[in-house]
């Protein structure tokens, strides 16, 4: 039950950022081409969108952070796996087990750094340039970004451990679309 909020809770953050900083980049685009029209200028002068890349970087940087645990989720990042693919059996679980609960001790760490330094930040008045919203708000994505990566990557983990399956990421499958022959089957 928890496991599928934090599921779709990560899916809508992400897809609410990227469609946000999409529709931020496009209005400030048109903005500054549409000023350049003599007629219009004296009206678009006075609309200050210098805040539009600013907001745009932040957006982009909580994105990648969530993005991340959503690819170790599903099993989308890309990995070297030469020496992995040599071995088999045992020696070979035991590397993919290493190797995630390497990535969860990385991001736990990095958590746990990152909230240390979210709080002295907050101790300070420090603002953005252009938004003039407190920065810890902005490095919030840090601690949280990476704990939920670290959640993540134990989930992948207990998963392994238990059914030997990890996550696989079918490039070539768009979700919703129905292959002829999966259509075929269901008739």
């Amino acid at each position: 039950m928890i496991n599928r909020l934090l599921n779709h809770l990560e899916e809508w953050l992400i897809a609410f950022l990227i469609g946000a900083a999409t529709l931020v980049i496009f209005v400030a685009v048109v903005h500054r081409y549409v000023s350049g029209i003599p007629v219009i200028q004296d009206y678009t002068v006075q609309i200050n969108l210098s805040w539009a890349q600013e907001l745009c970087i932040f957006m982009f940087v909580w994105m990648a952070k969530f993005g991340a645990a959503y690819g170790v989720r599903t099993g989308i990042h890309v990995g070297v796996d030469v020496v992995l693919r040599k071995l088999s059996g045992k020696p070979q679980q035991y590397l993919v087990l290493f190797g995630l609960l390497a990535g969860a001790l990385f991001t736990g760490t990095v958590a746990a750094l990152g909230g240390n330094f979210v709080w002295h930040i907050a101790q300070t008045d420090q603002t953005s340039a252009d938004l003039e919203i407190p920065m810890w708000w902005v490095y919030l994505c840090v601690p949280l970004g990476s704990s939920l990566m670290c959640y993540r990557f134990l989930q992948v983990a207990w998963s392994y451990s238990k059914t030997g399956e990890l996550p696989h990421h079918d490039h070539g499958h768009v979700e919703g679309l129905e292959t002829e022959t999966e259509v075929g089957a269901k008739a």
